[in-house]
């Protein structure tokens, strides 16, 4: 099963965080999406719930 993308269509990178306040990922999470494989995917979206808990 492919991971599907946590993009939101909420596309601006926050000067702060360097976070995308739509998906709260890095512009490198956000480049290397397309090409990464299903671990690294997964990986990244366990990332992404410490970053929502820790904006809280």
């Amino acid at each position: 099963m492919t991971v599907a993308s946590p993009c939101t269509n909420v596309c601006a990178i926050d000067p702060d965080s360097g976070y995308c306040v739509g998906c709260l990922r890095t512009i490198d999470e956000i480049a290397g999406w397309g090409a990464a494989d299903d671990g690294w995917k997964r990986a990244t979206l366990e990332k992404l719930k410490r970053r929502a808990v820790r904006k809280g």
